[in-house]
């Protein structure tokens, strides 16, 4: 049988595409098969044929790795209007449903209709799509889920124009499992996202990549990466400072901890945990941090 283009050995080393700063470079490079990927995505998810035409330029570049509190997300414009914003979360943290009804609200007011020549009706649809790795947020089964403004008492749809998309990639233990032909386009995602690092599924993956094109071309770009050692190196150091920060933050609480206990143990907690915002802030690298840091302790 002969192998497609774009294959996955079993052996073959990939980078985990659930990191959000390589989704990010998979996604946004400017490139016919990046763009292609990013479109078919979207399209996948919102269940509509889309084309994205602009990438907005809303955070520091994707080589930039020392600014973790800063969510790598892909906003761009599709050429029909629709405002998207696609994020990978790795380990979402428990506020996070909260935190995508608050960015959808912002995207979709964010659009500008002042002007005489404007009204309502020219706002445009308004997409924020959360890919969550780990953490189930939701008690069904369903992997995917498309919330809009809803009156769930009388079962009423304000049919407005803004959406919040969420795929837990917790929740395909049954949907693997199942043939390719049983599969729609919105589970071949999931599953690549989901088990792509795992040999045991690189058949199941492979067979995924001959039948969606848009993971074909994903898969494309994500190959230049993982033969990239630059990149490589650039996950191994991202790896590196957040082991250093979450040490250093746990170090800091207990130091608080031990302090409260002569200045109040809120008071020492909050003074521990200070000390790492500030040194984060600085735009130290984890070296120099674990270095100030030492000194002043």
């Amino acid at each position: 049988m002969k192998k497609p283009k774009i294959y996955f050995d079993e052996t073959e080393d990939i980078i985990d595409i659930r990191y959000d700063n390589v989704f990010k470079a998979v996604f946004t490079r400017d490139t016919p098969a990046s763009q292609k990927a990013l479109s078919r995505l979207i399209s996948a998810l919102i269940c509509r044929e889309v084309t994205v035409i602009t990438i907005s330029v809303n955070e520091p570049a994707i080589d930039n790795i020392r600014d973790r509190q800063i969510r790598f997300d892909i906003n761009c414009r599709a050429k029909t209007g629709e405002l998207i914003n696609v994020e990978m979360s790795l380990n979402p943290d428990s506020f996070e449903l909260v935190r995508l009804e608050f960015h959808a609200g912002k995207l979709f007011t964010a659009q500008d209709i002042k002007g005489k020549s404007k009204s309502y009706d020219d706002l445009k649809q308004a997409y924020q799509i959360a890919i969550l790795a780990k953490e189930r947020f939701f008690k069904d089964e369903k992997f995917l889920h498309s919330f809009e403004y809803y009156d769930a008492v009388n079962g009423v749809s304000l049919n407005g124009k803004s959406r919040i998309i969420t795929l837990e990639l917790s929740k395909l233990e049954k949907i693997v499992e199942k043939s390719i032909d049983e599969m729609n386009v919105q589970e071949y995602w999931a599953v690549f996202f989901r088990y792509l690092t795992d040999t045991s599924k690189r058949q199941k993956i492979n067979k995924i990549i001959e039948r969606e094109e848009g993971i074909a071309m994903a898969s494309k770009v994500l190959k230049s990466i993982s033969k990239d050692e630059i990149e490589r190196f650039r996950r191994m150091s991202e790896e590196k400072y957040e082991l250093d920060l979450q040490s250093k933050l746990v170090t800091a609480k207990r130091e608080g901890r031990a302090e409260g206990k002569k200045e109040g143990i809120q008071e020492g907690i909050q003074k521990g945990e200070q000390k790492i915002i500030e040194l984060l802030k600085s735009g130290k690298s984890p070296e120099e941090i674990l270095k100030d840091y030492g000194e002043e302790s």
